[in-house]
């Protein structure tokens, strides 16, 4: 059973993507849109839709394939994230939980 997710949303209105992880994506995305978080980066904009989600089998993993693709700070890797799925495959072999 997966237990979190990595996302990406998307705002036309911004044309920016936002990268996070959680374990419910239908509140998360609500709470994006809604400014639930006044400091948060998507305060900019509410139209906020779900571009990919990865399935993770933790927390801890989650964490770190997020992480890992903000470090990447491109655009490009990004919308690759999102049209490739085998990239998403491989970082989650790579953050494989050892305990698992």
């Amino acid at each position: 059973m997966n237990s979190h997710f990595v996302y990406i949303l998307y705002s036309q209105q911004t044309d920016r993507y936002y990268i996070g992880q959680t374990e419910d994506l239908d509140r998360r995305l609500t709470e994006h849109n809604s400014h639930l978080y006044q400091d948060s980066f998507t305060k900019i904009a509410s139209d906020w839709q779900m571009k990919k989600s990865l399935p993770c089998q933790s927390k801890w993993q989650a964490i770190k394939i997020e992480s890992h693709i903000k470090k990447n700070r491109s655009r490009k890797y990004v919308e690759d994230f999102i049209r490739y799925p085998e990239i998403g495959e491989k970082l989650c072999k790579k953050y494989a939980d050892e305990n698992q």
